[in-house]
């Protein structure tokens, strides 16, 4: 299975989710009565709404029926694309380090036509070596030795995500870097060197786009921090935001705040030397090393 079929089960899972919620509000039902219905909580009905859950089809015929929904190929149809929305990706693999909210990123990263992204602390995950992020793992750990399947379990599961930007189908991917990100020497200095090497050679991808937010530019327009704004080849689905917090994740689909995003992210590429220019200057920070 390709990282692109098993990232569109989670897009599935989001979509169907979304039609069984416009389908009940459709009819006036509540989701406690929906829940009802299925031997479930409300809250169970807001997970499957939302995409964060798998699917029985028993549910969803037992929905459909509540809906009012009777003809056979509309019913044929949605519950085509439970049993594809239940197919796991091949992060499932990895579910023993992944913190909970992070495989639906994953699903979604998978699955997108076009990925943008602003980070400050590190290199983006996607042009991360594997000697820097291995440190990026391991900082702050006591005794990483005591903990190395995890961390090596970790890098590679980074390091399965990179292939998309290499793959047949790879998407459009642009990412500006705070050039703080790039100073801060994760690693020592054979790594540092490794990485900003690396940085210059994606650069040059044709699907990849890199600029570097310089110190010399002083404040600018993404004061909220890292991000990451995903795009679909689906129509029905909107694009998403991501963003991280120290326990948990926000995922933000509404379209007037994804539209803040977008123009955060539209004014950073506006102000940030071009691809060109910031490809000489990863070039001179190399000199460095």
């Amino acid at each position: 299975m390709t990282a692109t079929e098993s990232g569109g089960s989670v897009v599935r899972r989001i979509l169907l989710g979304s039609q069984l919620r416009r389908l009940r509000e459709a009819r006036g039902i509540t989701r406690e009565a929906a829940g009802y219905s299925i031997r479930a909580s409300e809250s169970k009905i807001s997970r499957m709404e939302l995409g964060r859950v798998s699917f029985k089809t028993r549910d969803i015929e037992d929905l459909l029926t509540l809906y009012g929904v009777s003809d056979e190929r509309e019913r044929s149809a949605l519950l085509g694309l439970a049993r594809e929305a239940n197919v796991a990706g091949w992060w499932h693999s990895y579910s023993d380090v992944l913190p909970g909210w992070f495989p639906t990123y994953v699903g979604l990263e998978a699955a997108a036509s076009v990925i943008r992204v602003f980070e400050v602390q590190f290199v983006h995950g996607l042009l991360q070596t594997e000697g820097y992020a291995q440190a990026v793992i391991t900082r702050g750990m006591k005794d990483p030795e005591e903990q190395r399947e995890e961390i090596d379990r970790r890098v590679a599961l980074r390091l399965e995500r990179q292939k998309k930007l290499v793959s047949e189908h790879a998407p459009r991917f642009h990412a500006v870097l705070d050039e703080a990100a790039l100073h801060r020497p994760y690693g020592g200095r054979e790594v540092m060197r490794d990485q900003l090497e690396h940085l210059v050679e994606m650069s040059e991808h044709p699907n990849v786009t890199l600029q570097v937010m310089p110190f010399s530019y002083g404040g600018h327009t993404a004061e909220t921090g890292a991000f990451s704004l995903l795009t679909f080849p689906e129509p029905d689905l909107s694009d998403v935001v991501y963003t991280e917090q120290l326990t948990s994740a926000l995922y933000i689909d509404k379209a007037e705040e994804v539209g803040l995003y977008t123009g955060v992210m539209d004014s950073l590429t506006s102000e940030c030397p071009g691809p060109d220019e910031s490809r000489d200057l990863l070039r001179e920070m190399l000199q460095q090393y």
